[in-house]
């Protein structure tokens, strides 16, 4: 579904939301400079632990 939210960027409060993992950030500027880490990691868990619970299904 197209109308569902991925990410929401605050500037004002330099907030970053991935809705996805449900995962609030306040250092809106380090993740537009590159430091994408810190959104990358917990969706990759979050995928990671859906592939697992694949296989054990």
């Amino acid at each position: 579904d197209r109308s569902e939210r991925i990410r929401t960027y605050n500037f004002a409060q330099g907030r970053v939301t991935d809705h996805r993992v449900n995962l609030t950030l306040y250092s809106l500027d380090e993740i537009l400079a590159g430091g994408v880490d810190a959104v990358i990691e917990p969706l990759l868990a979050e995928y990671q632990a859906d592939q697992l619970a694949a296989i054990g299904d």
